[in-house]
This record gives C-alpha cells, structure tokens and sequence, in this order.
C-alpha cells in the first residue's frame, strides 16, 4: 500500500486517478479547491483517507495546504494533477498575488507544494500534448509584456510541468521525477470526440505514480507519445527555472534527503 497524494481530484481525470487508487488498495489523499467541492469529492471518493482543501490560486492557501497534508505523514507519491486551462481568454487574469492565474495554478503550485511536502518517492507532473506549442521566455514567465493568447499560455505553462519535473529530477535524484501527457481526453476540456477516455488517462498516471514494472522506475522522462525533447530541458535553464519560482513562492526548494 502506498500513501498517494493527488491534487484537482473532485473530477475529470484526477478523480479518476484517485478512484483507481483506492480501488488498488492505496491510501489516497486528495484535494479540492473549497469546501463545496471538498463535499463533492466526500460523495465521490468514499474511500479517500482524507480531502484537503486549498486554492491553488492563492500562496497562502497553498501555503496552508501543505500544512495540514503534513497531517498524513510523508506522501510515496505526489500526483500535481491541478490545473486550469483559459484558452480562449483575450487578457490576462490576475489572481490576489498579482500572478497571471494559469502560471499560479499550473506552475507555482506543484512547485510549492513539492518544497514544502516531506521529499516523496515519486512525483508525478502532468502536462499536456500542447506543451510542444510553448516558448519560455526567461524574462517573462508571466506573458506580462509578450502578446496575450491563452493557448500561448496555457501552453507554455505546461511546457514549465515538464521542465519542473526534469528540474526535480536533476535536484533530487532519489526521487523517480516525470511528466506525463495524458493525450487528447474526453473531458470538459478535451470535448466529447477525444480518442483518450478518462479511465485510459487516469491509469497511466497511476502507472507513474504506484507501478513497479521498469518503464516506470525512471526519472526525468517525459512521458508521451510524441517523440520531442524540448531545448528548454538544458541544465541551466532548468536551474532558472526553479530559482524564479523561488523567488516568487519565497521559498527554496530542500536538498536531496534519500529514503533509508
């Protein structure tokens, strides 16, 4: 039995990804954004071990989130699930922080709570076929001067899950670190003629997250079907990348602490 913390769980693939979980026997922790959809997630996901709630657009509801997960003691696995898409958005949405949203939720959180959490086994980034459409621009993470489109955004916000995931690789090398792009999926998002159903893309984060066969017991990979290697998975950039999110989380990310 493994303890498996899965984020944006109360629908669509992440609460699939929990339901298989459970149905395996693992304990499962998941996460809504509110109460009311914590009271959603309870009717859903019965056999959860916990729900514990925080809006990732926010650094102090994130902040706080991690606290009280560190009730369920260290997670085997972190499965960063959350994330909004505003594609078709024509300006910028700022949350509370004064963060361009999708970047907050998409990026700065699963960095912050990967700081903050007790260092897992596993960790598991999911991002997106359209992650091949981003361009990162060191100087402007944010789009705040870049011309605005939200499928630029949201694209280059998950290019920055798969450098996260390679960045932890690299940082913490007794962490099995990686990306996954679940395909094209039949979910509000991905509209009802997707080829991938929700269960075939819940199983392969499962697979990331619990599997013991070797395909799975690898870092720093990026799982797809399409064959890229992005020029952004460079050393130094990757390094860049987490020194900005520290920056603007406040909080540097731990050192390697191997599990005996």
């Amino acid at each position: 039995m493994r303890n498996v913390l899965v984020t944006g769980s109360v629908d669509g693939i992440g609460r699939r990804t929990a339901a298989q979980l459970i149905a395996g026997g693992h304990r499962v922790v998941v996460h809504a954004r509110n109460e009311d959809r914590a009271t959603a997630a309870k009717v859903a996901l019965p056999g959860a071990a916990g729900i514990a709630v925080g809006d990732l657009r926010s650094l102090a509801e994130t902040t706080a989130l991690a606290g009280s997960l560190r009730a369920y003691g260290r997670f085997d696995a972190i499965v960063h699930n959350a994330g909004i898409a505003r594609l078709d958005s024509s300006e910028r949405e700022l949350t509370g922080d004064g963060l361009e949203s999708m970047f907050q939720v998409n990026v700065l959180a699963p960095y912050l709570l990967t700081a903050l959490l007790p260092q897992p086994e596993r960790l598991v980034f999911v991002s997106s076929a359209m992650a091949a459409d981003g361009a990162v621009d060191l100087a402007d993470l944010q789009y705040d001067r870049r011309p605005w489109n939200g499928f630029a955004v949201y694209s280059t916000s998950k290019l920055l899950d798969l450098m996260l995931a390679v960045a932890l690789a690299r940082r913490w090398p007794s962490t099995l670190s990686n990306a996954l792009d679940p395909g094209w999926v039949r979910t509000a998002m991905g509209g009802d003629g997707a080829p991938t159903s929700p269960e075939d893309a819940a199983n392969a984060q499962v697979r990331l997250a619990v599997g013991e066969d070797p395909e799975v017991l690898v870092t720093g990979r990026y799982f797809s079907e399409r064959a890229w290697r992005p020029a952004v998975l460079e050393p130094t950039l990757l390094d860049a990348v987490l020194a900005q999110c520290a920056d603007l989380t406040g909080v540097q990310l731990p050192g390697d602490t191997p599990q005996g």
